[in-house]
């Protein structure tokens, strides 16, 4: 069976095994869950761990790097990240608005907040804002701390453009260092469907079959959520008359493969080559806005970190406060641009907006089970929101710039 497969199998049978316990072995639970389903699930947690810092430091650099020093290279990033930002804003906003009105955790008993994380939230969102500016980098990235390896990633980023060739055996070195980690994170995700069921009986054991109720909620949030944002791409398609059928009919093959492994990396070389030769995209916009997307643009990621941190505030009965929402948002929003293109990548990433918004990070714990129900339909969505950005792009360079050349295929025709 594919690893997708076993990851299924190993929820279904997670969940049966939880409820049996529950209802028919009462007293076998806590020691169970002390020696053998929490440390498990706690240790898959760790090696998740183990390769955020690098993967999200060298695909961040790597996007980056990218940007070349041509002027027209210069404005058509300039413009991806304008259409980045807003895109990205409404998915977080759109997560976090279905968070509110479907109230997904709200119900759930016996979650308390532990003093230690309790004190965190004390810290003043403008506090938190001047935090994320690293003093040491080597320091962000010793202690783990994303945002800042973020910002790290992006001043260093900047200072390879402007050293140009003498930074390439650097580059050349992050390469390395993201390819290496790549396969070390491929290596743990085949550990994924022994610690899925561990996270996943060990919530169903000591909470019962109720919170499958809750978590329906939760999944289901975060299907329409996903519908909703590639119905809205469809709707800007149709606005730019770019034709959104004729786009998604294009794009089905990359569509299918971003679906089935759940990873907008495995999609990129049939999307490059779908969206010139099926949908008719200009050469020169795809090969630079096409692999920039999938490195910085993750839609799907937007929507299920707002969504997953207000679902936690619920479930832990934390208020909802306008500084919280706001620290949800702007870390959701940093976040979802260095989110690795790879399956699991929602749940490697939500520990940062927790902390940063000062909730319980075992909060992950109750999410991680059902994450790979999703994971496809948010890689779907990555994928459409990616392409739909280059398009944005193409019909912006048409708007502003009619002095340049048109493309060989309009856009929409194939």
């Amino acid at each position: 069976m594919s690893l997708s497969t076993l990851i299924l199998a190993a929820l279904g049978v997670g969940v049966i095994f939880g409820a049996s316990l529950n209802a028919f072995f009462p007293t076998v639970i806590e020691p169970l869950n002390v020696y053998c389903l929490a440390p498990i699930g706690e240790a898959f947690l760790r090696l998740i761990q183990f390769v955020v810092v690098p993967i999200v430091f060298s695909s961040m650099l790597l996007g980056l790097t990218r940007i070349q020093n041509a002027a027209q290279v210069g404005r058509y990033a300039a413009k991806l990240m304008i259409s980045y930002v807003v895109t990205s804003a409404v998915a977080v906003g759109l997560g976090m608005l279905l968070a509110v009105l479907l109230q997904p955790g709200a119900g759930m008993t016996g979650f308390t907040l532990a003093a230690a994380t309790q004190g965190t939230q004390n810290q003043s969102l403008i506090a938190w804002l001047v935090s994320l500016i690293p003093v040491n980098p080597l320091e962000a990235l010793s202690s783990g701390n994303l945002l800042q390896t973020i910002v790290s990633a992006a001043l260093i980023g900047v200072g390879i453009q402007l050293v140009g060739e003498k930074a390439a055996s650097f580059v050349a070195f992050i390469e390395s260092c993201y390819a290496i980690f790549e396969k070390i994170l491929g290596l743990i995700l085949y550990t994924a469907p022994l610690g899925v069921f561990a996270l996943i009986s060990s919530v169903i054991a000591t909470e019962g079959l109720a919170i499958i109720a809750r978590l329906f909620v939760y999944v289901l949030g975060l299907l329409l959520g996903s519908l909703l944002m590639i119905a809205l791409y469809g709707l800007v398609l149709y606005v730019l008359q770019a034709k959104p059928v004729h786009f998604l009919r294009s794009l089905t093959p990359a569509l299918s493969l971003a679906f089935g492994t759940a990873s907008s990396n495995a999609a990129l070389p049939v999307l490059l080559q779908t969206v010139q030769t099926d949908y008719g995209l200009r050469e020169d916009i795809a090969s630079f806005a096409i692999p920039l997307g999938t490195a910085l643009k993750r839609d799907g990621s937007a929507i299920v970190q707002g969504f997953n941190a207000l679902f936690i505030a619920q479930v832990y009965q934390v208020p909802v406060t306008p500084s919280l929402l706001l620290a949800i948002a702007l870390s959701s929003l940093l976040v979802s641009f260095s989110t690795p293109g790879v399956p699991g990548s929602g749940i490697i990433t939500i520990t940062t907006v927790l902390a940063a918004a000062g909730l319980p990070l075992e909060g992950v714990a109750i999410v991680a089970g059902v994450d790979r129900l999703v994971d496809g339909v948010k890689t779907v969505l990555n994928v459409v929101g990616n392409t739909t950005n280059a398009v944005i792009l193409s019909r912006w360079e048409a708007e502003v710039g009619s002095e340049q050349v048109a493309p060989a295929v309009p856009v929409g025709k194939s």
